[in-house]
């Protein structure tokens, strides 16, 4: 077996593991302190629940593409923080949803749980409007087939462009949830996903530059 192959194998039981963390916190948190004032549908707790974890799945999967286009340790390395963090924070909206006897998936539009309060829409990230895309900086499906396709200094310099459009318009997300959110939780999650990303964006900007040198 080929040490990328084991490394990746690796990676997918610690993708598990994080997974999994994420969701008994979530159980957990939204059983506890939230059962006593459970969030409605329609509501920007909900809504934001339901659209980060579609937000945290894209920037997983870009991630764990880079990590198979790229040998720079670094960048596999910043790619490996991404899916752990964002894995485990999309388990713990999962329970949240859960407890709260929610279903995972809506037909509302993407980001409408912000729509009328100054937030929402694919302007923030860049993104065009339709489907997940709709969320500020999804990647289009032209991009993500881009990524795969490409390999090396290609892939990487896409990956960094995308992800750092992409953690953008995560905060932009969190940041709405901060404004209009009630649940400690929930704000919690929001203001970390916001300290988190934006940390992030500095990094990624730097192996960026490196990779453009």
């Amino acid at each position: 077996m080929s040490a990328r192959l084991t490394g990746r194998a690796a990676t997918v039981a610690a993708v598990v593991v994080a997974t999994a963390a994420g969701l008994a916190v979530g159980l957990l948190v939204a059983g506890g302190v939230l059962r006593a004032d459970v969030p409605v549908e329609g509501s920007a707790e909900v809504g934001f629940a339901r659209d980060m974890q579609a937000h945290h799945a894209q920037a997983v999967e870009m991630a764990m593409l880079v990590r198979d286009r790229s040998d720079d340790a670094e960048l596999r390395q910043v790619a490996l923080d991404i899916v752990l963090t964002q894995q485990q924070q999309q388990g713990q909206m999962y329970g949240w949803l859960s407890v709260w006897g929610l279903p995972q998936a809506t037909t509302a539009a993407p980001m409408a749980w912000a729509q009328g309060h100054g937030h929402g829409g694919a302007e923030a990230g860049g993104a065009e409007a339709g489907g997940t895309v709709g969320m500020p900086g999804m990647a289009t499906a032209e991009q993500l087939a881009a990524l795969r396709d490409a390999r090396g200094s290609d892939a990487e310099r896409l990956f960094l462009e995308l992800m750092i459009a992409h953690h953008e318009g995560g905060v932009a997300m969190a940041r709405s949830a901060l404004d209009l959110a009630e649940h400690p939780a929930v704000r919690r999650l929001a203001q970390a996903v916001v300290d988190s990303q934006t940390a992030e964006i500095a990094v990624l900007e730097g192996l960026l530059a490196r990779v453009d040198d």
